[in-house]
């Protein structure tokens, strides 16, 4: 059973896209929110729209790969907004390239913001979970961790994600924690859209080729990764723990 305080959750990557809307709707369930990200002027945007609509929120700037910034953030968290039992591990980059043209600057980079990022969370929030009780962790993977062209160090991040994820739900499962990862396909988000612009492609052709290959006929929004975290978050999901949910408008794999 969740703690009797409020519940709080830090997501990562918070000030845009997934992680916004992930925010947003953590906020809307009753969830206090520490809008997590490295660009504090975005995040506290995100918060003021939170704490506008009537949740409760807080922005923290975080280098999510810096062991004593995570820290010191979780630790902000747990002092001015409460002790953190839900983390969204949310941030992430790309440095997208053909292997030969890869760098070990374009590896290290992508493989430190997702895996080792995710790490440091999980690593930093475990200890407020373990002492209520309770706790709810998400990492965002992708269908890209079943590999896609050009993106050999985002695909390996998001593969190493799930399997993170999993050890945790072994891990962690009797403190009451569960942990699960959410994989989303084609999502219309500034990231796509810079991908888009990478390739050259006008954003409605690059849009419209994807659309073509998912079932359900449209983009994914924000909104519906949002809602795939807030049902792994919720206490009716305390017996499922360990699962990779793709959400993606079709079958995946």
């Amino acid at each position: 059973m969740p703690p009797t305080q409020r519940t709080v959750a830090a997501v990562t990557g918070a000030a845009r896209g997934l992680g916004a809307a992930t925010a947003r709707r953590l906020a809307q369930d009753g969830l206090a929110v520490a809008v997590l990200d490295l660009d504090e002027p975005a995040a506290t945007a995100v918060a003021d729209e939170i704490r506008t609509a009537g949740g409760d929120a807080l922005p923290v700037a975080v280098d999510v790969a810096d062991p004593d910034a995570v820290e010191a953030a979780i630790e902000r968290t747990a002092t001015e907004l409460g002790p953190p039992t839900v983390l969204v591990s949310n941030a992430g980059i790309t440095r997208d390239n053909l292997l030969f043209k890869m760098s070990g600057t374009d590896w290290d980079s992508v493989l430190d913001v997702h895996l080792k990022g995710a790490f440091l969370l999980a690593r930093a929030t475990q200890k407020y979970m373990v002492e209520a009780g309770f706790g709810r962790i998400v990492t965002l993977s992708s269908t890209s961790a079943l590999g896609n062209r050009g993106q050999a160090n985002y695909s390996a991040a998001k593969a190493g994600l799930q399997g993170f994820t999993k050890t945790l739900a072994i891990e962690l499962g009797k403190f009451g924690i569960t942990a699960n990862s959410v994989a989303p396909g084609f999502i219309h988000t500034d990231m796509n859209r810079a991908v888009a612009k990478r390739l050259k492609v006008p954003w409605e052709e690059y849009s419209a080729s994807l659309v073509r290959t998912i079932p359900a006929g449209r983009p994914g929004q924000p909104e519906d990764v949002a809602n795939a975290v807030s049902f792994f978050v919720s206490e009716a999901a305390g017996f499922v723990s360990g699962q990779v949910l793709y959400v993606a408008g079709g079958p995946v794999g």
